[in-house]
């Protein structure tokens, strides 16, 4: 009679051993990874996102980045979008609600195909927030209201400090201050196109010219580079673009940092393995969860320490 018992002990066994793995790789506990998820921290606030939000973020603030919007704009924007949609590009919502602003084609927003895109929605959102008169100077919620005209116009204000957060290290006045664990993808042992870059290194440089225009680039020439980076670069396979930034200053550093931010912030989407820039560094995989770190070139590397700590460019890799 024994045996029953011995038998259910041991399932009881498996499932608790089961269960606690499950625990462990969604929370990260023990060697496992950490989940995904970003983080943006400025103003001695953090706000948690998770990879779809911090990919929408992104895009806010890209967008207000290309229109030489302020700061101020996006945390508005932010706070609006996690109000409406938990900043979730929604197919639906309350009525005819759609996007990641939730608004409404009957009120004259947009086709439902156009507010789908997050681009349009926060170019329309960004449209009728200039007209407001002194939005710059509002609290954010009455900001955020006198665009959206909500029927809950206080439930913005819930949501000021992660705005707040999020547009300070996304529009680069924060550096180092925006970053993801992302799991490292599959390298896809692509060959370089015409460009001299892959298609996956491609498709990031078409990537960040949708999100904030045409911008200096190099490091890729068609039929790849041979010279002028460090041996071992990702630049040989066409793998890699630096993003330029130059004469190194105040407002370069920041415009930098936006891209640099941005680039993490979608490096699930875009497959991205390293970001670098002014002397930090982030890498995908369990390197992640250590956020930027400090980089620093091999001494004795010829060349200009300032080229070379990356502080007049952006460089980016891909898997």
């Amino acid at each position: 009679m024994a045996r029953p018992a011995v038998a259910v002990g041991a399932v009881i066994a498996v499932l608790a051993v089961g269960a606690g793995s499950y625990v462990a790789w969604h929370e990260g506990v023990g060697p496992l990874p950490d989940p995904e998820g970003c983080t943006a921290t400025a103003g001695g606030h953090t706000a948690s996102l998770s990879i779809d939000q911090a990919g929408n973020a992104s895009i806010i603030a890209a967008v207000a980045e290309r229109r030489g919007l302020p700061a101020r704009a996006i945390s508005i924007a932010i706070a609006a979008a996690i109000q409406e949609s938990k900043l979730q590009n929604l197919e639906g919502g309350d009525r005819d609600s759609i996007g990641i602003f939730q608004q409404r084609p009957s009120q004259g927003w947009g086709t439902p195909r156009q507010l789908n895109d997050p681009y349009y929605a926060t170019n329309a959102f960004y449209d009728a927030l200039v007209t407001v008169d002194g939005y710059e100077n509002m609290p954010i919620t009455e900001a955020a209201q006198a665009v959206q005209r909500s029927a809950y116009p206080d439930a913005y204000a819930e949501h000021e400090s992660d705005g707040r957060a999020v547009a300070s290290a996304l529009s680069g006045y924060s550096p180092a201050a925006f970053t993801c664990v992302v799991h490292a993808s599959d390298p896809a042992g692509e060959k370089m196109g015409p460009s001299g870059l892959t298609g996956r290194a491609d498709a990031v440089r078409r990537d960040v010219e949708k999100a904030f225009g045409t911008l200096p680039m190099g490091g890729f020439a068609p039929g790849g580079v041979t010279t002028g980076h460090m041996a071992g670069s990702a630049h040989y396979d066409g793998r890699a673009i630096d993003i330029v930034f130059r004469p190194v200053s105040d407002e370069n550093q920041i415009r930098g940092w936006a891209v640099a931010q941005y680039l993490v912030a979608n490096a699930r989407r875009l497959d991205v393995e390293h970001v670098i820039f002014d002397g930090r560094i982030w890498t995908a995989g369990s390197k992640s969860e250590d956020g930027w770190r400090r980089y620093v070139p091999p001494k004795d590397e010829p060349g200009d320490r300032s080229v070379l700590e990356h502080r007049d460019h952006v460089h980016v890799d891909v898997f």
